[in-house]
């Protein structure tokens, strides 16, 4: 079975094999790792055989190779990284087999270019403002209770919970709620000391992580000493953004947030700049059908890389970008899709060759 390690130790399956990423795009920085994609063609018995291995990658998943099956299902989706990968320039190819000359870029370009480029970089825009607001959030490590979100009815206003027991010397697990009929999320609230007898009041909740309140059973005739509105929905909205936020903290990158939080830029930068080199090259796909991925507009995308815009401004930038390219794709000339047979012909042919030289 075809793994990484065995690609890297039997080369003569490799088709393609180039520098990809910020170095092949022309936006490297010193600090710049060097990313691998490529191509390779399985050996003849796997083909054949039970398993079949359709892309590998080292660990750190900056080293990627596809194999030309998958290689030719994704052009033909117009895939962007795929796209770049074939019309990547000489001085970024380490290796090209002869047979990757019979795959041209210009051959399966269509209208989904608008959608795989464009379109992509419109769901990254909404990313980053999700992005935005998690910059500028600030959650403390210990998740907020639901009596934070409860609050008491005194004469024509609210009042919040705590600071109503707090005022009045009571404590939570001296009391307890019921229901009131047709008051969503609304509770009448008892406390031990108006029953003469003692009575089984299970307090407002059942411990620190409960996620509702707990009723408790309340003999008939007894008047409430207040009533408790408990805002469900916003706790609810919380701790999905408590959570949300700190999974994001566990997992986020972090010397490109430390980047951006010297730059002062409450945006990923350097996900922006991304953004806007694909905006780009849909641009010149639809006006110039060539994929470019060496970038001659260096300067103004390190320019959003350094956070040299406000993310409002970029925004109003790609929201122009998008209506512009979206009228260019609306005149093009391109095909609405790849020609469905071409990417099957390409890989008999290229199967059969490399396997006919093989024998």
């Amino acid at each position: 079975m075809m793994t990484y390690t065995t690609l890297k130790e039997h080369r003569e399956y490799l088709l393609l094999e180039c520098i990809s990423g910020s170095k092949a795009y022309n936006l490297h920085v010193p600090t710049s790792d060097t990313d691998l994609k490529g191509v390779f063609i399985l050996p003849q018995a796997e083909v054949y055989g039970m398993s079949f291995t359709d892309q590998v990658a080292n660990e750190s998943n900056d080293e990627v190779y596809f194999e030309i099956k998958r290689f030719l299902e994704l052009l033909e989706k117009n895939n962007p990284n795929i796209l770049e990968l074939l019309s990547t320039r000489k001085e970024s190819l380490l290796f090209r087999h002869p047979l990757m000359d019979l795959i041209k870029a210009e051959d399966f370009l269509s209208r989904l270019c608008m959608d795989t480029f464009a379109g992509y970089a419109q769901t990254q825009i909404k990313r980053a403002r999700g992005l935005n607001k998690k910059i500028n959030q600030s959650f403390s490590e210990t998740r907020k209770d639901i009596l934070e979100f409860c609050y008491v009815v005194q004469g024509s206003q609210s009042v919040p919970l705590k600071q109503w027991l707090a005022a009045n010397q009571l404590q939570q697990e001296d009391c307890g709620i019921s229901k009131i009929d047709h008051f969503r999320d609304a509770y009448a609230l008892f406390h031990r000391y108006q029953f003469p007898r003692p009575v089984s009041l299970k307090g407002l909740v059942s411990g620190e992580q409960a996620n509702d309140v707990q009723l408790s059973a309340i003999p008939k005739g007894v008047e409430p000493v207040a009533v408790m509105h408990f805002n469900k929905d916003g706790y609810t909205v919380y701790c999905k953004e408590f959570a949300s936020y700190w999974e994001w903290v566990e997992h986020r990158n972090e010397a490109r947030y430390q980047h951006n939080q010297q730059l002062g830029a409450d945006y990923d930068s350097k996900h922006m700049m991304h953004t806007f080199r694909l905006l780009t090259m849909a641009e010149e796909i639809a006006l110039y059908r060539e994929v470019r991925v060496f970038r001659e507009d260096r300067d103004f995308l390190l320019r959003i890389r350094n956070g040299e815009f406000t993310y409002d401004t970029l925004l109003q930038m790609a929201t122009e970008k998008l209506t512009n390219i979206q009228e260019l794709y609306a005149k093009s000339s391109l095909p609405e899709r790849p020609d469905p047979a071409l990417a099957q012909q390409l890989l008999i042919k290229i199967r059969e060759e490399f396997y006919g030289k093989k024998k």
